[in-house]
């Protein structure tokens, strides 16, 4: 499994480094010629996207390293802290750009109408975008991996700039030009809010925070009750390390069998636990039960 999911997570990168490579040449080259600085604002954006795609699969590669003496629970918890500085990444350059697109509306006058092959450079940046984005998103989940995830998100928000930068430049062309360091103000926003949605998320990652309608837990129960001589699994304690769980619990094994018995029973049950994809390690304390004494 964690072969498959380095491969996946990988791949991820590598396609959403190259292109927001090209996307972030062609958008800062194409705005200085056309005279958009929303396209420039775009073309800083999706280089933030390559800083990003960079750091979240250094977190991402950090997390699959086994658990050792020094951690020994693993490393999952480096894709959050992976997602966190992609956070102060995002919200540096957010608000560069709207400190630029600040200075330009103070001299509106200075403001130059776009040319019309930032129009084409926009609908390619929506296509790509959409194509690039929707791939990320998806190995992210599949895999289970919240900094690739976290990526495709940040990159999912190219789109709408995108689209917002072909409505600015027709505006432009019809005799207002001062809407294109508008929309790229409101690009940095954009920005902004991704930095404050990826930076939640991780933080609840790095607590350890396991959704109310997560369905780990009936799957747990239903495999304790289902292996042999194992029965009723409680004080369920889930740890989430963002790529993976860790799970505690008790069973409740005959009160008359052996020591080593019930040692058998429990290895059982981690090993038919550990099956499950999203868990990396169990640890199972056996209850003696009977039903005269409980």
């Amino acid at each position: 499994m964690d072969s498959s999911r380095d491969k996946a997570g990988k791949k991820a990168s590598i396609v959403a480094i190259a292109s927001n490579c090209m996307l972030t040449v062609l958008n800062i080259v194409v705005g200085f010629m056309g005279g958009s600085y929303a396209l420039v604002a775009e073309g800083l954006h999706t280089f933030t996207d390559i800083v990003t795609s960079v750091i979240a699969y250094i977190g991402f590669k950090i997390s699959q390293r086994p658990a050792d003496e020094r951690f020994p629970e693993g490393y999952g918890r480096a894709e959050a802290l992976a997602g966190l500085i992609i956070v102060l990444v995002l919200a540096f350059i957010s608000f560069q750009i709207m400190d630029e697109a600040h200075h330009k509306l103070d001299n509106p006058a200075a403001i130059p109408v776009p040319d019309h092959y930032v129009v084409i450079m926009a609908i390619v940046g929506i296509i790509l975008n959409f194509i690039v984005s929707r791939y990320v998103i998806k190995i992210g989940r599949e895999i289970n991996s919240p900094a690739i995830e976290a990526d495709g998100q940040h990159q999912k928000t190219d789109i709408y700039t995108s689209v917002a930068i072909l409505i600015g430049v027709v505006v432009a062309k019809m005799g207002f030009p001062i809407l294109d360091p508008i929309l790229g103000f409101f690009i940095g926003i954009l920005i902004l809010k991704t930095a404050y949605d990826i930076g939640k998320e991780n933080i609840l990652h790095i607590m350890g925070f396991v959704p109310e309608d997560t369905d780990i837990i009936p799957k747990i129960e239903s495999i304790v009750d289902n292996t042999p001589n194992a029965s009723n699994a409680h004080n369920i304690k889930l740890d989430n390390f963002a790529s993976y769980l860790i799970v505690a619990m008790h069973i409740h094994v005959d009160s008359d069998i052996s020591v080593q018995e019930a040692y058998e029973i429990s290895s059982q049950v981690e090993q038919n636990i550990l099956e499950l994809p999203e868990v990396r390690y169990v640890t199972v304390k056996p209850c003696p039960f009977s039903e005269d004494h409980e």
